[in-house]
């Protein structure tokens, strides 16, 4: 009735996307609210809000038969070919906000157009959504109604293949993907065996490529990691984690970084692998440092220690020295994170490790800066950089040429500093690596002001504080002191600002381990 609608207005909007705006489910739930017309639709709205997966359908089934959803799914249910049946029970399965179409084949061991003709079929009957091309999502109600069906047809051992195959699917996308966008780290400590027969591969032909997918995919990815770790997959959730972290730590995704670690560390805790400790209390101590949790960052570095020190693990001793760094710089011991640094070059040396020597080096540049000795930092981090570009590692060069940008304001030469930021912010645009953009951008402000160019310097300083207020950084708030102090209004930078012709400190050191 229009009276009940009009007194409750947010419920009835409530309703109608609790429903996912799918007509039948609002038939439904209208059936029920007319049948009871002392309930408040408000009450309505919070008891379908309350339901959770395996009984969310129970929140729309009233007294009669005729109105409970499982029969009114069931008709378009019926109207499918039975490989259309089978994957549409899959789907109830699966983690995550939505599928593409190769993690669709991969599922049902199908090719990937096959897959894609039986997706099509699926969204003809009304019951996925294709939001984006290849890209398909259920909603909650489909979901619990495929899962139930999935349940109650399916043996386990149908459902079991299906979920491995989908979590080899996403550990070797996404492990292709960390390849090509750092084909300089480490090899992964826990190997991936071959994927499942029926898995379908992507490929990424660049990092923009590859970029891009892991962006679209990141909560896929995400809810794929949780569901392996809670489903007794430890090698699929941990894998993932590592699989997922440069691209995370580029794009400043400084909690779902931590998050990631956490549960990649119970997964490790599953494995009969000190190693698969090792690291991701590795990694996890660097996610903490970034978010000040210092006293959890030197537990976890411990921890690190203490199993590299057991499994003889020289370039991961040096990499949890190089760790401490980090730590040390947040708690404004410079003198502690120069120790740290120079006991990672000596394990890297010794272990043969050529970028951990290039990292190393550019650490004790920094390190040597922040404690006033400008000339030896440059020798450092020009050491550095000479063996960044022998490996070709467009990301250790950036946050050297940062680095010795750095060094060189401190010294007075602004212009060569400038040159060296522009060197910096070019190498970090082409690897999407927004929160390193931003801390050059700042040292550049800072340059560009000394140099008495306040317009130039406060477009680099505005552009800095935009990145680092949508990362929800909260060194946004240093970012736009620095542009108040310029006085006048903060304006949009161009992105290439005042570039030279060629002739206040960072808050963590450059890279991560």
């Amino acid at each position: 009735g229009r009276h009940r609608v009009a007194a409750e207005p947010k419920a009835v909007a409530d309703i109608v996307a609790l429903c996912g705006r799918l007509p039948l489910a609002l038939v439904i739930v209208a059936a029920r609210a007319l049948a009871h017309p002392d309930l408040a639709l408000g009450t309505l709205a919070a008891q379908l809000a309350g339901s959770r997966r395996g009984t969310a359908l129970d929140g729309f089934t009233g007294d009669d038969p005729s109105t409970d959803p499982r029969a009114v799914f069931s008709w378009s249910y019926r109207t499918l070919t039975p490989p259309a049946t089978l994957l549409f029970r899959l789907l109830g399965l699966t983690p995550g906000p939505d599928i593409w179409v190769r993690a669709a084949a991969s599922l049902v061991a199908l090719p990937p157009a096959e897959a894609a003709a039986l997706l099509a079929e699926l969204a003809d009957a009304a019951l996925i959504t294709e939001y984006l091309p290849g890209r398909y999502a259920l909603h909650d109600l489909l979901r619990a109604y495929a899962a139930d069906l999935a349940l109650r047809v399916d043996p386990e051992d149908t459902r079991h293949a299906a979920l491995i195959r989908l979590f080899d699917h996403q550990v070797h996308a996404a492990h292709a993907a960390a390849g090509v966008l750092d084909p300089n780290d480490d090899a992964i400590p826990v190997p991936l065996a071959p994927p499942a027969a029926g898995v379908a591969a992507e490929r990424f032909a660049d990092q923009q490529q590859a970029t891009a997918w892991l962006a679209a995919s990141l909560p896929v990815l995400q809810a794929g990691l949780r569901s392996a770790a809670g489903a007794g997959f430890p090698t699929h959730a941990w894998q993932l984690a590592w699989s997922l972290d440069t691209y995370l730590f580029r794009s400043g995704h400084r909690h779902d970084r931590l998050v990631m670690w956490q549960t990649a560390l119970r997964a490790a805790e599953q494995l009969d692998d000190p190693g698969a400790r090792a690291l991701a209390h590795r990694r996890l101590a660097n996610a903490s440092v970034r978010l000040g949790r210092t006293a959890e960052a030197l537990d976890h570095n411990h921890h690190a220690l203490a199993l590299y020190r057991q499994t003889g693990d020289g370039a991961g001793l040096a990499s949890v020295h190089y760790n401490l760094t980090h730590l040390w710089e947040r708690l404004g011991r410079h003198a502690n994170a120069l120790d740290d640094a120079r006991q990672a070059l000596t394990l890297y040396r010794a272990a043969g490790h050529h970028r951990g020597q290039a990292l190393a080096h550019n650490a004790v540049g920094w390190y040597s800066c922040l404690l006033g000795d400008h000339a030896g930092a440059l020798a450092s981090c020009r050491r550095a950089l000479d063996l960044f570009r022998q490996i070709n590692d467009p990301h250790g060069e950036a946050s050297t040429c940062d680095s010795l940008g750095y060094a060189e304001h401190h010294l007075g030469h602004h212009t060569e500093a400038l040159i060296w930021y522009h060197d910096a912010l070019r190498l970090y645009r082409r690897l999407a690596s927004r929160y390193d953009q931003a801390t050059v951008l700042l040292h550049l402000g800072d340059t560009l002001r000394v140099q008495g160019d306040a317009s130039a310097a406060r477009a680099a300083l505005s552009e800095a504080a935009e990145i680092l207020t949508d990362l929800e950084h909260p060194e946004a708030v240093q970012a736009r002191a620095r542009i108040d102090a310029l006085g006048g209004a903060a304006a949009t930078v161009p992105r290439t600002a005042r570039r030279p012709a060629r002739p206040g400190p960072r808050s963590a050191s450059p890279g991560w381990c």
